[in-house]
């Protein structure tokens, strides 16, 4: 895996960064292209699932993760 890419995203209103490798970033946009949401979208509805004690990174990897094995 390569190192992290650093975006900015915005999720309800306010601007954050999330750094992810690149993989993980182009795994987020064909799963959003499949579900025609805005990547931005596809996060905050990640954001809003994710408890309190997980970081943003980690619940976007942990996403990825799942939907690859299908659940």
């Amino acid at each position: 895996m390569s190192d992290g890419v650093k975006r900015s995203v915005t999720i309800a209103k306010h601007r954050t960064s999330v750094s992810l490798e690149p993989e993980f970033w182009a795994a987020l946009k064909e799963i959003a292209q499949k579900r025609g949401l805005s990547l931005n979208k596809l996060i905050t509805e990640i954001d809003a699932a994710r408890s309190t004690e997980q970081g943003l990174s980690s619940a976007l990897r942990v996403y990825v993760l799942r939907q690859v094995q299908g659940r």
